[in-house]
């Protein structure tokens, strides 16, 4: 089996894949201080409670944004796993032609979610992945990653509202009765609902025309369902995407 590992900012996903099959997956906090033995006593708990052996895991895949995981999630597959991970980064086949300005600034997470999505569509597409940071990232109809956009993701948005307003509580991000508020926690849903459905919408637009008019939008992350249903742009949901993505780069430069 393939154990995948995608460190974010916010959230780490593991997955376990047999073939293009996933049969497990999990979500932790990221904590960049967890040790080697936590990681172990981690793994050792995750995989018992779905009646798993370690010794099932003959590869890892790893993507991250956080550096300092790294060193410790590959301490961690060669002591439980007695495997080297394949960690996402430069010197790694992806199949995609990177036309970022400098390829090392791009996040190893952008370009596995680009790989997955091109492989499910085959021509030009956006991704985009509600994260920390919601990011739209642009992939060509010849499979070149074209770059994209960042922007401050939904709840660093929520928090920044609520820490520098001091009348303002903290609200559930849900769709609210109407888009016109009746209260302030329907016009602060509303805000960051609708806004945000603007945002992206009216980015997708943007983006698109300056790939020539035409791409398949699949988004994916914690929140994407919700931004999903209400968008214009957006045509698919993949919640698994990155782990996908993973798993496909592994095929890519295994033997």
């Amino acid at each position: 089996m393939l154990f995948v590992v995608d460190v974010g900012n916010t959230h780490t996903v593991l997955g376990l894949y047999e073939g293009a099959e996933l049969r497990h997956h999990w979500r932790l906090r990221t904590d960049p201080e967890r040790t080697t033995d936590e990681w172990g006593l981690s793994l050792h708990t995750l995989f018992h409670l779905v009646g798993l052996d370690l010794a099932v895991v003959k590869a890892v895949a790893v993507s991250s944004v956080v550096p300092p995981a790294v060193h410790v999630i590959r301490r961690a597959s060669q002591r439980y796993f007695g495997v080297e991970p394949l960690v996402v980064g430069p010197g790694v086949k992806t199949g995609l032609a990177i036309r970022y300005d400098n390829p090392r600034e791009v996040g190893a997470d952008r370009i596995v979610n680009a790989v997955a999505a091109y492989s499910v569509v085959q021509g030009p597409c956006i991704v985009v992945d509600f994260g920390t940071a919601t990011t739209f990232d642009c992939i060509s109809g010849s499979g070149e990653y074209l770059g994209g956009a960042i922007v401050p993701g939904i709840g660093i948005a929520l928090d920044a509202l609520v820490t520098r307003a001091a009348k303002l509580p903290r609200v559930e991000i849900a769709r609210p009765r109407n888009v016109i508020g009746r209260n302030t926690e329907e016009s602060m849903q509303s805000g960051i609902l609708f806004g945000y459905v603007s945002l992206v919408d009216g980015l997708v637009d943007r983006l698109a025309a300056q790939m020539g008019g035409q791409a398949r939008v699949i988004a994916t992350g914690g929140l994407a369902g919700a931004i999903a249903s209400e968008s214009r742009t957006i045509e698919s949901v993949s919640p698994n995407l990155t782990l996908d993505g993973l798993r496909l780069i592994h095929e890519r430069n295994a033997g």
